[in-house]
């Protein structure tokens, strides 16, 4: 499939797409836009945002065709070996998984796209080979892990790497380059310049170090962090194959936006490893049609998470105070918003596809991210007690990388589970019962093991969560 896409020339907002189909041998064909996103799992609906749609032959002779689902169009082709679809998408949304085009030359234009939104796939052609032609001017600078096989021209080795793949186009784009055990990272920044390169260089440079070194290599030759900065609250994050779209705000917030930059990236960069390939096996191969329902969301994202600031402080950028900080937030989003739920983990991970993103209703559902942050540290923190700190959540990782993740096998929440006991050495059925498949509350579970770091979780008259330490206090 060869894609071009280009500013809709009569309607602000839009993106105009042409989508060509060639060697075609069929009588029929169907085609697809994706249902949801990698990174995020829930439906979104992405063909609520088109308002135009015409489908033709090579000669530019009408095919009929009518849609069989919501997103979803069936095709006769009529004899023809190669159709073009024309239609348009409506993008004005800016956040971590969206996509966003400017039509006014005098504000800042550019061109954001993250093509899971807007790129069809034909059914039975989803490992095809695929182009994507962006008509911009010459001048323009364009960010993005796909390579260019000619100016402007982007190629990938199949619809599932082309969407994996967001890129942000402009006139001007700021870019830190920096290099770790022989990978290249590049830090581009759209919008006014907020941080000090040297000292991004500095930072990146040692937590992404301190995670090559945990995995033992990085799964890819280069990495981009995709980082919008806007004048709005914003903190949002997806990860991709090799690189993450980082969405920030206030950009004059200073200090607080270079923390959240530091949080969000190291966050996003573990999940080079940790889902992009060590992925639960009912993600491989991503079913773009409807939910993939899986139970594993608790080590997707709540290890993740837990490593993030870990590995921050870990790697010398955060000291004591700054990751204590960050610790003390995820407890608090848990415990004070979430601790009387009785939702599981793993119910959590299923129900990410219910209401996972949503507030919901009082006090029934929990967040795979800061209850899986806890149960991973209180994971970590056993391994460690048990084993004197000769083996810990590290352990884990690096064997779940090994057979999982870097030859792409996918995992389930059976392997895991195995995993941890072999690295451990016992059975941890406790553990499961109480932290991933039981309903109770983790507060003074927690709290028996922040004793090895002379830690204690409080709570005060008002439920409010606080996190106490003592003098010289070791962290793992």
């Amino acid at each position: 499939m060869h894609y071009r896409l280009f500013a809709d020339p009569l309607l602000p907002h839009y993106i105009a797409i042409e989508a060509r189909l060639t060697d075609i041998q069929t009588p029929t064909v169907e085609l697809q836009l994706p249902a949801w996103r990698p990174g995020r799992y829930e439906l979104q609906h992405f063909a609520k945002n088109i308002q135009r749609f015409t489908i033709t032959d090579g000669a530019g002779q009408p095919l009929p065709f009518r849609k069989i689902t919501k997103d979803r169009w069936l095709v006769e082709t009529n004899g023809a070996s190669e159709l073009i679809v024309h239609y348009n998408y409506y993008a004005n949304v800016i956040n971590a998984g969206s996509s966003y085009i400017s039509n006014d030359a005098d504000v800042s234009p550019w061109l954001y796209v993250n093509p899971v939104n807007l790129c069809l796939y034909a059914e039975g052609r989803i490992n095809d080979p695929c182009t994507l032609e962006l008509d911009i001017p010459d001048t323009w600078t364009i960010a993005c892990g796909l390579p260019q096989i000619a100016p402007r021209t982007l190629t990938a080795t199949d619809f599932y790497h082309l969407v994996d793949s967001p890129f942000i186009a402009a006139p001007a784009l700021h870019c830190i380059d920096y290099t770790v055990r022989g990978v290249a990272f590049h830090v581009w920044v759209a919008g006014r310049m907020a941080f000090d390169p040297e000292r991004v260089v500095r930072d990146f440079s040692r937590f992404t170090e301190a995670q090559i070194d945990l995995f033992g290599e990085f799964p890819e030759t280069e990495y981009h962090f995709l980082t919008i900065l806007l004048s709005t609250a914003h903190y949002h994050g997806v990860e991709h194959r090799n690189s993450t779209v980082l969405v920030l705000g206030p950009a004059d917030e200073g200090e607080g936006l270079y923390t959240d930059l530091l949080g969000i990236a190291s966050h996003e960069l573990f999940h080079a490893w940790n889902i992009i390939r060590i992925r639960p096996t009912e993600l491989l191969p991503y079913d773009f049609t409807r939910e993939n329902y899986f139970t594993t969301c608790f080590v997707a994202e709540g290890v993740t998470t837990y490593y993030g600031d870990q590995i921050l402080y870990r790697s010398g950028v955060f000291n004591e105070g700054a990751y204590l900080k960050e610790l003390h937030v995820t407890l608090k989003r848990h415990f004070e918003n979430n601790g009387r739920s009785p939702q599981s983990l793993l119910e959590a991970s299923w129900d990410l596809w219910l209401d996972g993103y949503e507030k919901g209703v009082p006090d029934r559902k929990v967040s795979v991210y800061h209850k899986g942050a806890i149960a991973a540290m209180i994971l970590d923190l056993h391994i460690r007690q048990v084993t004197n700190h000769t083996r810990s959540l590290d352990t884990v990782m690096r064997l779940m990388w090994e057979r999982f993740g870097k030859p792409v096998m996918g995992y389930t929440f059976a392997d895991y589970r195995a995993v941890t006991e072999e690295v451990i050495g016992q059975s941890l059925d406790w553990y499961y019962d109480i932290c991933i498949i039981g309903h109770e509350s983790l507060f003074d579970l927690l709290n028996s093991y922040l004793q090895m770091l002379n830690l204690c979780v409080t709570v005060d008259e008002t439920g409010g969560i606080g996190l106490e330490s003592a003098s010289n206090i070791k962290l793992p």
